[in-house]
């Protein structure tokens, strides 16, 4: 099994939240650094932070967590996928992922889906949203 787990400056609980309700998605934990055992260390004002996420799509599991300001990078180089079988609510995610985010591949049919975009959402993550043409 291969999982996505990507890295929040700090939304990572409303990313979660927003891809639950618009994703259909079920958030199945939400570890806060103030729940982790004494002695482990972390600054005051990060304790309602995210430090281990978990969630499932469509019967497709994505982590995350919120990293400190001095480790998070900007996302690049990848793209999480999510694969839907029904076009018309294919559709209707990458909608929701697009919204207030920004659009590198509109929706739309290709040779090896019956539809297919990429985007990069609110919160900063790339996105793929495809549904397979038969036989793919």
């Amino acid at each position: 099994m291969l999982n996505a787990y990507v890295f929040f400056d700090g939304q990572c609980e409303a990313a979660f939240k927003y891809y639950e309700k618009e994703l259909g998605g079920k958030i199945e934990a939400l570890m806060r650094n103030k729940d982790a055992p004494p002695g482990m260390p972390y600054p005051p004002e990060r304790k309602e932070m995210i430090m281990h996420g978990r969630m499932v799509i469509d019967g497709q599991v994505l982590m995350a967590s919120d990293v400190p300001p001095e480790h998070f990078q900007k996302p690049q180089g990848f793209s999480v996928s999510l694969q839907v079988a029904d076009l018309g609510e294919a559709e209707r995610k990458f909608k929701a992922l697009s919204k207030g985010g920004n659009v590198s591949m509109p929706f739309a049919k290709t040779f090896w889906a019956k539809g297919f975009g990429s985007c990069t959402d609110q919160f900063g993550i790339p996105w793929m949203v495809n549904c397979p043409a038969e036989g793919m």
